[in-house]
C-alpha cells in the first residue's frame, strides 16, 4: 500500500505456516509499534524524571484502585526492591497514597490522589488516540486479529490476569 503498510495478509498468503523471515518482519514491526505507543507518554514523563515502571504503577492502581502492593508485585512481575523504589516516589510526589489494610495491617492498598488521577489522564490520552487512529485505519476485523495475536502471545499466567483486569469493568 503507498501508506507503508503490507497487503501480504491480503494477498492469499498462508500465514498459518510463516517463514523466519515473515516472523522476523513481525518482531521488528512489535519493536517499531511499542517504541511509537510508549514515545508520547515518555515525553511527558521524562519532565518529571519518571520511567515506564512509574507509568504502568500508575495505569494499575487506577485500573485498580485500593490494589494491594503484592498484587502490584504480581501484575507487574517486578521485584520488591524495584517496585519499593517507584512507589516511594510517587508517594512522595503526592501522585499515590498508601493505605493501612483494614482486615490485615500488614497489607498497603494503593489509591491515586488527584494529581495522579491527572497525570493518568494525561498519559492514558496520548496513548488512546494513537491506538484509536490505528485501530480506526486498520479496521474491526484487524483490531479483533490484533488482540487475538496479544492474548495467544501471553502467558499462561498473564492471560488470567489480562482476563481478570477486562472481566472486573473497571
Amino acid at each position: 500500500m503507498a501508506d507503508g503498510r503490507s497487503t501480504t495478509a491480503h494477498s492469499g498468503e498462508n500465514l498459518l505456516f510463516l517463514t523466519d523471515e515473515q516472523l522476523r518482519q513481525g518482531i521488528e514491526a512489535m519493536f517499531f509499534a511499542y517504541r511509537g505507543f510508549t514515545a508520547d507518554p515518555d515525553r511527558i514523563l521524562a519532565d518529571m524524571a519518571y520511567g515506564r515502571a512509574h507509568h504502568r504503577a500508575v495505569h494499575f492502581i487506577n485500573r485498580a484502585p485500593g490494589t494491594t502492593v503484592n498484587n502490584l508485585l504480581s501484575l507487574l512481575g517486578v521485584t520488591k526492591q524495584s517496585l519499593n523504589r517507584v512507589l516511594r516516589t510517587l508517594i512522595e510526589d503526592g501522585l499515590v497514597e498508601s493505605k493501612v489494610g483494614k482486615l490485615d495491617k500488614r497489607e498497603r492498598h494503593l489509591f491515586l490522589t488527584t494529581e495522579g488521577q491527572a497525570l493518568e489522564q494525561k498519559l492514558s490520552d496520548a496513548q488512546r488516540a494513537r491506538m484509536r487512529m490505528a485501530f480506526r485505519d486498520a479496521g474491526p476485523e484487524a483490531v479483533a486479529g490484533f488482540r487475538q495475536v496479544l492474548e495467544a502471545m501471553m502467558d499462561g499466567e498473564m492471560r488470567f490476569a489480562y482476563k481478570r483486569l477486562k472481566d472486573s469493568g473497571i
